[in-house]
């Protein structure tokens, strides 16, 4: 199953992404064959990251919620808020075309 989660940032969290950049990276680099996409999304006004999307595959939606919780990131409060659901692929050059 596959799992679509978006962070959105606490207001000023440019510091506490420089500050943990390195450990979050480190980080997915340990969980990479879990992750389907994962990256920042942008504020189009100021061009800086404001939140945070990944993809997870896992077995349930605790199990991804595990593989979050355990990200530097959220560990240090960067996030004030995450949405996670079952996410379908279905379409596009990541599924390979089409699934219908």
């Amino acid at each position: 199953m596959n799992f679509l989660v978006i962070c959105y940032d606490v207001s000023e969290s440019d510091e506490l992404r420089k500050h943990h950049l390195k450990s979050h990276l480190d980080y997915i680099e340990t969980i990479l064959e879990r992750i389907q996409v994962a990256g920042p999304i942008v504020n189009n006004a100021s061009g800086k990251y404001q939140s945070s999307c990944f993809v997870y595959t896992a077995d349930s939606k605790e199990e991804a919620l595990e593989l979050l919780h355990a990200d530097p990131y959220y560990r240090a409060g960067l996030y004030q808020n995450c949405v996670i659901e079952e996410f379908k692929a279905v379409a596009g050059n990541w599924v390979g075309g089409k699934r219908w």
